[in-house]
């Protein structure tokens, strides 16, 4: 573990898929049965504010049915552990990276047990349903929004991700299509600073020969696997 020094994570949908959560996007584009236009994206919350906060309610559900898996685990047991600086950077809205113990975190496409304000864009936890009646806490009005990166908006903190991946000596996908972007090119900013790159994943991604190696196989038993050789 001592030859690297600053070391980046990017975890996407397949890690999580592992404890039970939908990878959303189906082969046919669909997400839970819904267009992505209907769902996430800003016109479409302006259009149907109501079937947005459904689906959004359904999936903040879902987390009280699911638990961290081993590669959630192993990778806040790997933080804890490692004297440099490390940041896990995911694509993932759910929250099992903040229950298995990760702390240096950044999800990048928001978080399901957050909500925002479109009044003054303060960000708030939010534990149960978005209706149409729910008051934000900051102005009590009736202006709440998933606290969720829609198609069309700038991910998170990218300026954090970027300044770390520019110095990292390794980075390490897990789980990611590489169909994403900005997340897709983050393995050539890092190839541009020198780092070891790694996919882990259950297939190659579609940026796959952008890695310098592969490990192939499910998440849970690959990650732990890997972060024990280093």
């Amino acid at each position: 573990m001592g030859q690297y020094r600053n070391i980046v994570v990017l975890t996407g949908a397949g890690i999580s898929a592992e404890s039970g959560i939908n990878t959303f996007r189906d082969n046919n584009g669909l997400w839970e049965n819904h267009r992505i236009e209907d769902v996430a994206t800003p016109e479409a919350f302006q259009r149907d504010p109501v079937l947005v906060q459904k689906f959004y309610n359904l999936r903040r559900a879902g987390l009280k049915e699911v638990v961290p898996n081993n590669a959630h685990k192993a990778l806040a047991e790997f933080e804890k552990s490692f004297s440099g600086d490390f940041l896990l950077v995911t694509q993932n809205v759910d929250d099992l990276h903040d229950r298995a113990g990760n702390e240096k975190l950044i999800h990048m496409h928001g978080e399901l047990l957050k909500s925002h304000c479109t009044t003054t864009g303060q960000v708030h936890r939010q534990s149960d349903d978005i209706s149409s009646d729910s008051r934000c806490l900051c102005c009590n009005t009736t202006t709440l929004r998933p606290h969720i990166v829609w198609f069309g908006e700038m991910p998170l903190q990218m300026e954090a991700i970027y300044s770390a991946l520019e110095t990292c000596d390794l980075f390490i996908s897990i789980g990611t299509s590489g169909n994403v972007y900005p997340a897709a090119g983050f393995v050539e900013v890092a190839n541009q600073a020198g780092a070891r790159t790694v996919e882990i994943n259950l297939e190659p991604s579609r940026g796959a020969d952008a890695f310098a190696e592969a490990v192939i196989g499910p998440a849970s038993i690959k990650v732990p696997e890997f972060l024990s050789s280093l």
